[in-house]
């Protein structure tokens, strides 16, 4: 599906001016081509997911320097290349530890069975199903749902509890909203 390049530009100029519909726009449309991008280099959804949140975090906190002759999506791509580059040095310079996928299973199996305050609020609400979903989500973004909406922190709280920058956290948020809601929309 082809997005009219006249949207496009409108969305990136409001997005120059701070418009939060206008990245959300930018964000949506152009998501799939920078994961996908980023997909075929690393061939690990999760390092596709975090390099592509890093890529808008950065387009969005440089978008006033996006020249308009040049394509968006050119520009995303070549951000995506960076971050990506910027990682694998990070890596070979850094011990790292690799988890196999019986591992990060064993994750989801972990329950706590202790109700919260929260647990109980939403049980006398009937906002269970609400949890059931928000738990297919990975576990970063059931991080930064859990420290907004229910422990109400701010983007600058929750940049400094996880330990990211307010861009990366703001495009977590926004992409952890779209997931949940195709969730809820499909069940």
């Amino acid at each position: 599906m082809e997005i009219d390049s006249t949207k496009i530009e409108q969305n990136i100029k409001k997005a120059k001016k701070g418009n939060q519909a206008a990245f959300r726009f930018l964000l949506d449309s152009f998501w799939g081509d920078v994961y996908n991008y980023q997909l075929k280099r690393t061939k690990s959804e999760n390092d596709a997911e975090d390099i592509a949140i890093q890529t808008f975090s950065k387009a969005f906190d440089k978008i006033d320097t996006f020249n308009d002759q040049y394509v968006f999506k050119t520009w995303l791509i070549a951000i995506s290349k960076n971050v990506h580059i910027d990682l694998l040095r990070k890596q070979n310079s850094s011990i790292s530890v690799e988890t196999t996928q019986e591992q990060e299973d064993k994750i989801y199996l972990v329950a706590d069975e202790n109700p919260t305050p929260e647990d109980k609020i939403i049980r006398e609400q009937n906002l269970a199903k609400l949890l059931k979903d928000i738990k297919q989500l990975k576990p970063k973004y059931q991080e930064v749902i859990q420290l907004r909406y229910f422990q109400e922190l701010s983007y600058k709280e929750i940049s400094k509890q996880i330990n990211e920058p307010m861009n990366n956290v703001k495009v977590k948020l926004l992409r952890a909203k779209k997931l949940l809601a195709a969730i809820i929309k499909e069940s």
